[in-house]
């Protein structure tokens, strides 16, 4: 768990002892933002503060099942996991439906399963939170073009005849027949080209697209905009196959902030071909539980990369075809990028 971006986590139980119990169990595995409430109206209210809500469904004013829809009507809601008594699996399913991520039965198994299912839920909940920023990044990459292709417009269209018209300036005022009025006037003339022609040389040299609050709250691009960002170290080629969109869109956005230049592939096939390039240093791709857990990639015996395998279970079986490192869905994108730039 990092410390920089704490996981939040709201106890909503009206047991005393219950409460004590899972906050004991939660400290015992890096959970130390916790925080508790004994009823569902104070649940309502804690919620937004929190990442997860482990919510009892039987408290003194209302359901957790209410509770539940409450939370899920909140503009950014919190992950939920019912936990229920024993033998209530109509209410899990209920709260499943609501919208619950899952839910726990009150018996022997439930501080072994806890901690399994809040790192599993925490993972996903992080990966969504990684599709938004990759769905962002997308965004910025498209406007980025849009720019570009208006620096090309403006180069082509402005900047020439641009400076033709600074050339007739200077030579007017160089050639000393203009009375003192009118040369000053050809001078603030000439202060204007050249304010215009240092907007167009901005926008040209423009490496993001960060925009301003203008007059009457209208945006606008801010050319006076610098990147004072650090640049991730360069760690070569990534050939990727992953077929789920999502997945792929927040494993290339990890992938390039770690320092990788990703080429995405489209099938085993193209994987295969892709990794035979020169200088590819690294090779990931979603294995399936199968026979051949690569669908049809076979990684060179004289290999200059090393082969990843996003896997659903123990990864054995990618291990045995090939893989060098395994990596378990959900992964946690708060540390893909560092655990597979560690491998090259």
């Amino acid at each position: 768990m990092s410390e920089a971006t704490p996981f939040r986590i709201l106890v909503v139980e009206d047991d005393p002892a219950m409460a004590r119990m899972l906050r004991t169990l939660l400290a015992a595995r890096g959970f130390m933002h916790v925080e508790h409430v004994m009823t569902g109206h104070g649940a309502t209210d804690a919620g937004g503060r929190a990442d997860l809500v482990l919510l009892d469904h039987h408290l003194p004013d209302i359901t957790g099942i209410e509770v539940l829809e409450s939370l899920r009507a909140q503009s950014e809601p919190p992950s939920v996991i019912m936990v229920t008594a024993h033998g209530n699996e109509s209410l899990a399913a209920a709260a499943l439906r609501q919208g619950a991520d899952d839910y726990l039965v009150k018996d022997e198994s439930l501080t072994e399963l806890l901690p399994q299912v809040i790192e599993r839920v925490r993972r996903v909940r992080a990966l969504g939170q990684a599709l938004d920023a990759a769905e962002r990044e997308l965004v910025r990459t498209e406007r980025l073009a849009a720019i570009g292709e208006m620096s090309v417009t403006l180069h082509h269209e402005i900047n020439n005849p641009l400076m033709a018209t600074l050339a007739e300036v200077d030579m007017l005022l160089a050639g000393g027949s203009l009375v003192r009025a009118d040369r000053d006037a050809v001078g603030r003339m000439r202060e204007g080209l050249l304010r215009i022609r240092d907007i167009v040389r901005r926008s040209a040299d423009m490496k993001q697209a960060r925009s301003t609050t203008y007059v009457g709250g209208t945006r606008m691009i801010d050319l006076s905009a610098t990147d004072d960002g650090i640049a991730p170290p360069s760690l070569g080629p990534a050939a990727v196959y992953v077929a789920d969109e999502d997945l792929a869109r927040v494993l290339g956005l990890l992938l390039r902030q770690a320092g990788f230049q990703v080429r995405r592939t489209h099938s085993p096939a193209a994987l295969e071909a892709e990794s035979s390039a020169p200088g590819i240093r690294l090779v990931v791709l979603a294995a399936s539980t199968g026979a051949d857990p690569f669908g049809g990639f076979h990684p060179s015996a004289a290999r200059g990369y090393r082969v990843v395998a996003l896997v659903p279970d123990d990864g054995a079986a990618a291990l045995g075809a090939g893989a060098d490192h395994v990596v378990r869905l959900p992964f946690d994108p708060a540390t893909l990028g560092a655990e597979l730039a560690e491998l090259i």
